[in-house]
């Protein structure tokens, strides 16, 4: 069986519908078209639903999100609108025995995203969350390098993410930008990070951050942090992680060798440290778009019933971290811990 067959028979009798249609939405409405599991398409913009109608003519429009949700042929519905639509629209769904693909984050609030998952555990339906770099290749290798010990144990990890981009005004940079990086460096450790605290600045739009910087740390005094800005001359997304004998770098904006491994460290000679420089290691894998994945990867779960690789789980630790970093910007960069979040104790 060719590659486009299988991809059909995956996506056999899962009708999608995507909600919102605009600057990311759109790239879900193609994945999804393109793996035959296009029904619906639902913005409240005629405009835009104008111009995707002559895209995917087999497509049925609406301007109504009930319309999507009345239709019992629709399995699943996949949710790109902004952020603070996504738990009102999650719930509705999921309260009509809809499996749901939200892009990040869940919610805007710990408990409402923990809502959300509680909710579609007692309904059956599968909840899954867009954090797309858990799903890039280059990820998926770096992940597999650090639980087989490559790096030896991991130190330190800092994310770049920046960019002269999109200027949101329904969130700030750190909710818009920073919930990938989360994702991806908790699953590194393996953990969540027990405190972070968090700096940034507003200078476009009063009270909206352009800029943030996250610390992180982690039990077993493992440290990361993640810089985030849509003010920024170049775009850069990077993630660097040094471990004890080797370090990687995951540069998304090359064009090549986006994954090197730099066999590179410190050693220690008659109680001096000294730097140690040997090889640096590009490493292939097969250069598949990111978001196709993930899509394809939802079907399979909505068709074979499974738990997502990005699950609401998996949300609720981003959450806990973002909503600990909004609360230490609040408190002037003071630490937060994020059992205070979890245990609805922080105010």
């Amino acid at each position: 069986m060719n590659e486009r067959a299988a991809r059909a028979e995956m996506a056999d009798s899962v009708n999608i519908a995507v909600i919102g249609c605009g600057h990311w939405g759109k790239n879900l409405v193609r994945n999804f078209a393109s793996l035959h599991a296009l029904r619906w398409i639902c913005d409240a913009d005629e405009g835009l639903l104008r111009a995707q109608s002559e895209l995917y003519p087999d497509a049925r429009l609406t301007s109504k999100f009930e319309d999507v949700l009345a239709d019992e042929e629709v399995r699943a519905i996949v949710i790109a609108t902004p952020a603070a639509s996504h738990y009102a629209m999650a719930g509705a769904a999921i309260s009509r025995g809809k499996d749901v693909f939200v892009e990040k984050p869940l919610a805007l609030k710990y408990r409402e995203g923990k809502e959300l998952v509680e909710r579609a555990e007692r309904a059956g339906v599968v909840l899954m969350v867009g954090h797309i770099l858990e799903y890039h290749p280059a990820v998926v290798l770096l992940k597999d390098l650090v639980r087989q010990g490559e790096l030896g144990r991991v130190r330190y990890i800092y994310s770049n993410r920046l960019n002269l981009g999109k200027v949101r005004q329904e969130e700030n940079i750190l909710w818009s930008f920073a919930p990938h990086d989360i994702s991806v460096i908790s699953s590194l450790v393996g953990a969540e990070p027990a405190e972070v605290s968090a700096s940034g600045g507003s200078y476009l739009q009063s009270g909206i951050l352009d800029v943030t910087v996250t610390n992180l740390l982690f039990e077993e005094g493992i440290r990361a942090h993640i810089f985030v800005s849509w003010l920024h001359p170049y775009k850069e997304q990077k993630l660097v992680v040094i471990g004890e004998r080797k370090m990687a770098v995951f540069d998304d904006t090359a064009r090549e060798g986006k994954l090197k491994l730099y066999d590179k460290g410190i050693e220690w000679r008659a109680g001096l440290p000294v730097p140690r420089q040997t090889a640096e290691t590009t490493l292939f894998f097969e250069e598949t778009e990111p978001l196709n994945l993930e899509c394809l990867h939802f079907l399979s779960c909505v068709r074979e019933r499974k738990r997502p690789l990005t699950d609401g789980e998996n949300a609720l630790r981003v959450l806990k971290v973002l909503e600990a970093s909004q609360l230490s910007l609040e408190r002037g960069q003071a630490p937060v811990k994020l059992a205070e979040i979890e245990n609805g104790v922080a105010g």
